[in-house]
């Protein structure tokens, strides 16, 4: 097949109209509050996110997924949001996010922005009403309430644990419980309401009128509950993603698929419809759905993230979603690092079975055990993640970028007790550390007030070795991970074609090498010994070759003549 060139290449403009333009993209997230802080107050903000457009577009990137933005008391991040159709005060306005969305299609960048659906914060207008209505109202039918039981109600509904630790139920004066999947501050929408539905319908074209490209859904298999009594114990429910077949009572239920028709209909009333990305932790088998035209359209995949640094599991790991995608007519999503997880430059430096592949929050309790020697860490686990990369760029699909991975930034292990934010670390009281350590906000100059961040500190405190990290520390220096990752970028979008490839067997079991339309090879070394590239010019390597030869840890993109 003749090599033919991204559709970003051909023009900035063509892109912005290309109803297709999410199936390869490369996306980029921001967790706005950490990535530049405008007015001093050590928050980032969306006006910070504007002026550091120019540095995105050198960077190269496709699409920026902005995390929650919204009026919100921060219980979870931002994932606890007060009010869906605003700008948190403390980010903005308004109109600082009609100018941020300006500037981002100015540049030909798309935005995707976060929609948390699963639940409201407790502050939300909603809920304050339904603290105020009596059991059985109208406004408590929106959440989930339930009477308890023992002798005057005081037990919970069922022994439902929350996913950050604890109780699923809390109590409220009256004597009734309510659902939360997640923090306290999150209570749980009832999406068997109708006027939940129609809500969450009018959001959708509020965000989308302000030109909103796509939505990242949060825990989009959580939205549909079969709440019929009497609830099953915890005993009894299979973890959440084990392929059940929608018989969880609240994890991945078949009629959550309704919901998701409903939304793409609304997608559908725009010119180019509206994308959306699924974050559904689903059993492989069942994430077709999520990602079907006639639904979200796309659904992550983790899968390569809880992969551990293994060629064998790899391969087996992409031709499935490789599959999946073409059976759903979607395309397929691989991401590294995000928000809620260890950055892969520390994962990747820890032992094998220990946090490696970084299943769920493994691998943080090595951070501070002392188990690894930290020297090490970073020297291995930098070159691994390089070399992940850059398979990750060669894949076909679109490809997820969590900020300052392109800086080569490790997870930050320590932080006083007193400045953590995550509720995790709150509800286990320390047991789990949490998601801090991937938060804590980018350093942009090797020097001053946070690194550049702000000029005024930092919501949560950066560690002295940043500022080797920083972007104009690394911008000048071509060796920097930061250069590295937009050489990548760049030929990646003049090189990606068809969504298609092509195994290369090889004698070294520790090889993983595929070729793509156009005639282009990508090869990574899994090995501890050096092993010939494939013939021909060399695009990029994410590590110097070594006399010609491709050392360990290490991808190399080929181009074939």
């Amino acid at each position: 097949m003749p090599r033919t060139e991204m559709h970003r290449t051909v023009s900035r403009n063509d892109f912005m109209a290309d109803p297709a333009w999410w199936r390869q993209a490369a996306v980029y997230q921001i967790y706005p509050r950490s990535f530049a802080d405008s007015n001093a107050d050590g928050v980032g903000d969306l006006r910070g996110i504007t002026s550091r457009i120019p540095y995105l577009a050198a960077l190269g990137i496709d699409a920026v997924w902005l995390s929650p933005f919204y009026p919100s008391a921060l219980a979870d991040g931002g994932y606890d949001v007060d009010n869906y159709r605003d700008v948190d005060p403390k980010l903005g306005t308004l109109e600082d996010f009609d100018q941020m969305i300006a500037a981002l299609h100015a540049h030909g960048i798309k935005l995707i922005a976060d929609i948390v659906p699963n639940h409201t914060s407790n502050r939300h207008e909603w809920f304050l009403e339904a603290l105020a209505s009596a059991p059985g109202s109208a406004a408590r039918d929106r959440y989930i309430f339930r009477d308890g039981s023992g002798v005057n109600g005081e037990i919970p509904p069922s022994d439902w644990e929350s996913v950050f630790g604890g109780s699923a139920w809390d109590r409220v004066p009256d004597g009734q419980w309510y659902l939360h999947l997640f923090a306290s501050e999150q209570p749980d929408l009832n999406w068997d309401n109708r006027e939940v539905r129609e809500d969450f319908l009018k959001t959708l074209r509020f965000w989308s009128d302000r030109g909103v490209d796509g939505f990242r859904v949060d825990v989009a298999h959580a939205l549909t509950k079969d709440m019929a009594q009497p609830l099953p114990a915890r005993a009894e429910l299979g973890a959440e993603d084990e392929n059940l077949g929608g018989a969880h009572p609240y994890w991945d239920r078949d009629e959550v698929h309704e919901i998701y028709t409903e939304w793409r209909a609304v997608f559908n009333e725009y010119t180019p419809p509206r994308t959306a990305v699924a974050e559904a932790w689903v059993h492989a088998e069942r994430r077709a759905r999520y990602a079907s035209p006639e639904g979200l359209g796309q659904a992550f995949n983790f899968d390569l993230l809880q992969a551990d640094w293994n060629p064998d599991q790899f391969r087996s790991i992409i031709t499935t979603n490789l599959a999946q995608a073409q059976e759903s007519g979607a395309s397929s999503t691989w991401v590294f690092s995000n928000h809620d997880v260890v950055r892969h430059a520390t994962r990747y430096g820890l032992p094998p079975g220990d946090g490696a592949g970084g299943k769920g929050q493994d691998g943080r309790e090595w951070l501070l055990s002392g188990g690894v020697d930290p020297e090490l860490n970073v020297v291995l686990g930098m070159r691994r993640a390089r070399a992940a990369s850059l398979l990750m760029f060669a894949l076909p699909g679109s490809a997820y970028l969590y900020q300052g991975e392109e800086l080569g930034l490790g997870e930050v292990a320590v932080i006083p007790a007193a400045r953590r934010q995550d509720p995790t670390f709150v509800r286990t009281g320390g047991a789990e550390i949490g998601r801090d350590g991937c938060r804590v906000p980018l350093p942009w100059t090797a020097d001053g007030p946070s690194f550049g961040f702000g000029s005024n500190g930092a919501h949560l405190p950066q560690p002295a070795w940043f500022g080797g990290y920083a972007v104009d520390t690394q911008s000048g220096n071509e060796q920097s991970t930061l250069s590295f990752y937009r050489t990548a970028l760049a030929l990646r979008r003049q090189w990606q074609t068809g969504e298609e490839l092509s195994w290369v067997d090889e004698t070294a079991d520790t090889i993983l090498h595929f070729t793509r339309p156009g005639g282009w090879h990508c090869m990574t070394n899994f090995g501890a010994e050096a092993v010939n590239p494939p013939q021909g010019p060399v695009l990029v390597s994410s590590a110097p070759l070594d006399d010609g030869m491709l050392p360990p840890d290490t991808t190399v993109w080929v181009s074939a003549g």
